[in-house]
């Protein structure tokens, strides 16, 4: 451990929001990984930017984290500074049609204020199991929805800590991607603005959407979500399912059987064996059918 570093962390945020050592597992919707040499959780803009401009200072590798649900952790951990905006920064405000909300926001927060304030339009995001900051950063979509349908404006830190509000004709919101992701900027908060609508219309159509996730999608194992990017003209599950991959496993590393774009932990999954997996997946797809399969989960750490 590097003293001073542990000691610059705790006073830009209180010593007990500093762990050491911190199982990534513990911190990841997929339910694996190894430890991060520092998990830091900052309560607000300020402490966030200080963290990062401590880590930039002793030129040490940091990355930041909502709910970890679209991330796989290395066995090994991370060596750096896991910087977990989440629940400690997840204000939501709702004023007439706008809602504005820091990044570690839940999706489905934000789309309980929605509901409650008679709004319509984000009725799509309502079960991705994911934050508003990372929501912004991929463009997160799902039933013919994405961000980009409701985004306003996305407040940023940038690569000089420097604090600025992107508009959304500048965020270049594409599948899966943003000016946010390829400048590897940090995401604070966002505005969002939706329609009027009715309760009871806007409570049906996400009781609908969450039916179809549960009936569909593997929700009752740990996963990092849909685990390949749809191929264009594509459903990347068709394709792995056509590819006779339905229930494909190295380990305990499971392509579902309920839905085969997912990949699954069905037990005690270590992230080899899932990586191992997702590249025998895709190399019998591409095999068979001549299209290359690109993972939408992100790997962390050393593989």
């Amino acid at each position: 451990m590097n003293e001073i570093l542990y000691k610059r962390l705790c006073e830009a945020v209180p010593a007990d929001r500093v762990l050491i050592n911190e199982p990534m597992k513990k911190h990841t919707t997929f339910r694996i990984g190894g430890p991060a040499d520092y998990f830091v959780i900052p309560v607000s803009w300020e402490e966030a930017e200080l963290v990062i401009s401590i880590c930039k200072e002793f030129q040490t590798p940091y990355y930041i984290i909502g709910n970890g649900s679209n991330l796989l952790v290395s066995d090994q951990g991370y060596r750096g500074v896991i910087i977990q905006l989440y629940k400690e920064m997840s204000q939501v405000e709702v004023e007439g049609n706008v809602i504005r909300a820091q990044a570690g926001a839940s999706l489905a927060r934000i789309a309980g204020a929605a509901l409650e304030a008679g709004l319509t339009g984000f009725e799509f995001a309502a079960g991705i199991p994911g934050t508003l900051g990372g929501a912004c950063v991929m463009n997160a979509g799902a039933y013919g929805g994405e961000m980009k349908d409701v985004l306003v404006r996305v407040t940023v830190l940038d690569e000089d800590d420097k604090i600025h509000v992107i508009e959304k004709d500048d965020l270049e919101l594409g599948y899966r991607t943003s000016i946010i992701a390829k400048k590897g900027y940090t995401v604070l908060g966002a505005e969002i603005e939706l329609r009027e609508g009715e309760k009871e219309a806007i409570r049906a159509l996400m009781n609908e959407l969450k039916e179809k996730r549960v009936t569909k999608q593997p929700l009752e194992y740990p996963s990092a979500g849909s685990t390949f990017k749809r191929p264009e003209g594509y459903f990347a599950g068709k394709l792995v399912q056509d590819a006779g991959l339905r229930g494909f496993r190295v380990g305990d590393a499971m392509v579902s059987e309920k839905h085969c774009g997912f990949v699954i932990n069905a037990g005690e999954a270590t992230a080899a064996q899932v990586d191992e997996l997702m590249k025998q997946v895709s190399a019998k797809v591409r095999e068979q059918f001549g299209v290359t399969l690109e993972p939408e989960v992100k790997r962390l750490g050393e593989f």
